[in-house]
């Protein structure tokens, strides 16, 4: 690690420990506020991508990693009304979906850096956020899954509504699934404007 690659270490510190409080409020009745923060980790993981190369975004991402570990450890000490702020199966899910999601999105990101300039960013971060959205929703929430913690009643999330509250009949967590990767991918395509000028700003400043 060198002194250069700080501001995207602190960057996505402050993007996990943000979207972990923000994710306690929520946003109308299908997302939270945290929602909104968290998509932004993928904007960091390129731009070091882009500017430090493969090895740098790495390092960022174990950090975001390490830093969501001790959010999730801080959130299982809290109690809220129905319980502590972070169960097991969230924190589990939390973990998979943010390492498997941003080493993906570094890997794809690097085999398409050679094309236009908004192709690797693009194309990484919808793969990666489709990705994180289905593990982290799938793992915390959907009753296939409830060994992973038994203990925890998560029946709520599987009551079977319509979908956004129009579509076809499916649990709760679908459609908080739907609505969150929805942001997820709005926010790749508005990202690619900061991503532009960002890197285009690091790299004349080497």
């Amino acid at each position: 690690m060198t002194r250069a690659h700080l501001p995207g270490i602190i960057a996505m510190a402050a993007i996990v420990v943000a979207s972990n409080i923000l994710v306690q409020f929520l946003f109308g009745n299908w997302l939270t506020w945290g929602a909104f923060t968290y998509p932004l980790a993928f904007l960091v993981t390129d731009i070091m991508n882009r500017v430090y190369g493969a090895q740098a975004a790495r390092r960022v991402v174990f950090t975001g990693f390490i830093v969501g570990i001790i959010c999730s450890l801080i959130g299982t000490q809290i109690m809220g009304e129905y319980g502590p702020l972070v169960t097991l199966r969230i924190a589990i899910g939390s973990g998979i979906a943010f390492l498997t999601a941003q080493l993906l999105d570094v890997s794809i990101f690097s085999a398409l850096r050679g094309g236009t300039w908004w192709r690797a960013p693009l194309a990484s971060t919808l793969i990666g956020s489709t990705v994180d959205t289905a593990l982290f929703f799938s793992i915390a929430f959907s009753a296939s899954l409830s060994f992973i913690e038994p203990a925890n009643d998560v029946s709520w999330a599987g009551e079977v509504l319509p979908i956004l509250g129009f579509g076809p009949q499916a649990p709760l967590w679908v459609s908080l699934a739907i609505a969150d990767w929805g942001v997820k991918l709005s926010l790749a395509l508005l990202a690619l404007v900061p991503f532009r000028l960002i890197t285009g700003r690091m790299t004349a400043a080497q």
